[in-house]
């Protein structure tokens, strides 16, 4: 029985951990599906955006640690099939289009961790973050040690990871982790509406504009630079940008086609 239900909405794929009885803790076989569902939107030209939340109470109270310990004794991720992408963002090809992650309740270690691999997050205002390992004899490895200090400075990780201790979706807010608050029970309706205005947008720029922010992010500004208007040529060169500007000039909605 898969806990990771996948549908999809249009150009919208939403992704939905559903195991509510056991908080969504992450089971490997759920890391797995988690893992071909962000494939299924890297491959599939007909998807613009995905949408990443828990049914329940709560996102996530963590890993099923009964389920993963052989697997981190090992030193290593799960191997993942192919096409899958890591949802971790530790190994393999990055995705290539955006991610909307809802949060609600607990938002613990890899909740938060692949909460750090997403492109824009909704948080209810009841969501309590937390990097528990510390407190389980082991720490962080799927990204917050690397993710988090960029997040939320070096001091402001630091204090989180080396004690476990929880910060509070207002905490996340002001420190800019989360981009949108919202009572509890509306997160998945706002963090859809955010994936409708992605998904409105040109597809090409919109991947253009997320590989170059990545680029900068992982490789440094200038090899972004160095890329930067090479990769917008044939952008500039589709369809979609010829109906940008007519949209413009006859003051309507563009509709975007992806070529």
């Amino acid at each position: 029985m898969s806990f990771i239900r996948v549908e999809t909405a249009g150009p919208i794929l939403k992704i939905m951990m559903n195991r509510p009885e056991k908080y969504n803790a992450l089971t490997v076989d759920m890391y797995h599906d988690i893992a071909n569902a962000y494939g299924l939107l890297h491959r599939d030209d007909e998807l613009r955006v995905g949408v990443f939340y828990g049914e329940g109470e709560h996102f996530t109270a963590g890993l099923e640690l009964t389920d993963w310990s052989a697997t981190l004794s090992a030193g290593a991720l799960p191997p993942l099939p192919e096409g899958a992408i890591d949802p971790f963002g530790l190994s393999g090809p990055k995705l290539s289009k955006p991610i909307v992650m809802a949060m609600q309740g607990f938002c613990y270690t890899c909740g938060v961790e692949m909460m750090l691999n997403t492109d824009i997050r909704v948080a209810a205002k009841n969501t309590r973050f937390a990097q528990l390992e510390v407190q389980r004899g082991l720490y962080a490895c799927g990204g917050a040690t690397i993710r988090l200090q960029r997040e939320l400075g070096w001091a402001n990780a630091q204090r989180y990871l080396m004690t476990g201790d929880e910060w509070s979706a207002e905490d996340a807010y002001r420190m800019g982790m989360v981009q949108e608050l919202c009572d509890t029970g509306e997160q998945f309706s706002v963090a859809m509406a955010i994936a409708e205005r992605i998904a409105k947008a040109a597809p090409l720029a919109v991947k253009g504009s997320l590989r170059s922010s990545q680029i900068a992010r992982d490789q440094g500004e200038n090899a972004a630079i160095n890329l930067l208007f090479n990769e917008l040529e044939p952008i500039m060169a589709s369809e979609d940008f010829k109906e940008g500007i007519q949209s413009f000039v006859e003051r309507r909605e563009a509709v975007f086609k992806g070529c």
